[in-house]
């Protein structure tokens, strides 16, 4: 199963540390290197990059730092500074400044200040798939694991300078508009595509990119893809994400296909499962949204890697994923790290420093140091 990858990230003022609007002259000399894989985002604030599909995880890891490395020289040619964070840190007052195009423009007229305060950055995994038809019964069994992928991925916990009480702020935001959050149990491909032409003709999304659930067949490649999380911290939480992501899809699919039903949790309690992560983060507790109980996030998570287990053998990824875990339960997320910068000194400027730092961490290199 092939496995891609799309990163968000955040352009800030090394001096001042608010986002800078300079995302199209970043993009036009990072185009010179990176070609049609670096892309605009909703504001001049961001940058897009994506991953070709690769089955070899070291790949993978090594065309994201490459990413990474030629988009911070771009963004350094025009006095900016690279972050990889779902939220900003420090932002500018007012509205933010939109990349031109027709679609941005139809959405800051269909959508006002919903357009305003989205300026997060999120880590989209792609994973390959035979068909639309298993790509959404993959979904269905992907649901209950939602609210665990998002505290594994949690890097935004502030807003505005000040710590929002959110391991992942971000996720909060985008559950905010009206196709977003955990997808619905969809019983065919035939009746995904049929609610998402219902959504399109009613005028509630302006179009298929306008789907915003976690988790969902991609509307131009062959992928299942899923948005649960926030851009990653580093480029090894990164490769962690998509690891965990992969082997949870070849996992779900094994079972799809020896016609194992998938669990039919509440849509209420998946959604606050999600909410619920996105506050706790991995340090607190999970809502499993089929037993209905509340647990310690590890050892949710802990559930979720022993169904994932064999899958990540099949793939070949044992080794390097225990590598990345143990990272991970060294230096916490990146929500945790960011705490941590804003708690030495209580400048909310350390932590903007700290993000473009470790932005740029190489892979194997840990967090927080």
């Amino acid at each position: 199963m092939t496995v891609g990858v799309e990163e968000e990230f955040l352009l800030v003022d090394p001096r001042t540390r608010l986002l800078m609007p300079v995302a199209a002259p970043v993009i036009a000399t990072a185009e010179a290197r990176l070609d049609d894989r670096v892309a605009p985002e909703l504001t001049r604030y961001q940058v897009e990059t994506r991953t070709d599909p690769h089955r070899d995880l070291g790949a993978l890891t090594e065309q994201l730092y490459a990413h990474r490395l030629h988009l911070s020289r771009a963004a350094s040619a025009h006095g900016a500074g690279l972050v990889s964070s779902g939220t900003p840190v420090l932002s500018p007052t007012g509205a933010p400044p939109f990349m031109p195009g027709d679609r941005y423009e139809r959405s800051a007229r269909a959508f006002g200040a919903l357009d305003e305060e989205q300026v997060c950055c999120a880590c989209h995994v792609h994973v390959g798939m035979d068909s639309r038809e298993e790509a959404v019964q993959v979904s269905n069994h992907l649901r209950a694991w939602i609210a665990v992928l998002i505290a594994v991925a949690a890097n935004s916990p502030l807003w505005g300078g000040r710590d929002t009480g959110h391991a992942s702020w971000r996720t909060v935001c985008w559950a905010r508009w009206p196709a977003a959050g955990p997808p619905p149990y969809f019983e065919s491909a035939d009746h995904y595509d049929d609610l998402v032409a219902t959504l399109i003709g009613t005028g509630v999304v302006l179009d298929a990119g306008g789907i915003y659930w976690d988790i969902r067949p991609s509307h131009h490649l062959p992928t299942l893809e899923v948005r649960v999380a926030d851009a990653a911290l580093t480029v090894d939480d990164t490769v962690l994400i998509a690891a965990l992501v992969r082997a949870a899809a070849a996992t779900a699919l094994a079972e799809v296909r020896a016609g194992r039903p998938a669990p039919r949790p509440d849509p209420h309690l998946l959604r606050a499962a999600s909410w619920h992560s996105a506050r706790e983060g991995l340090t607190g507790t999970a809502l499993d949204p089929v037993s209905r109980l509340r647990t310690p996030s590890s050892r949710r998570m802990h559930s979720l890697l022993a169904w994932i287990r064999p899958a990540l053998a099949r793939h070949g990824d044992t080794a390097l994923f225990d590598s990345l875990l143990s990272r991970l339960d060294l230096h916490g997320t990146g929500a945790v790290q960011q705490r941590a910068a804003l708690r030495q000194r209580r400048r909310p400027t350390d932590t903007v420093d700290y993000l473009i730092a470790h932005t740029l961490t190489a892979p194997g290199g840990g967090g927080r140091g």
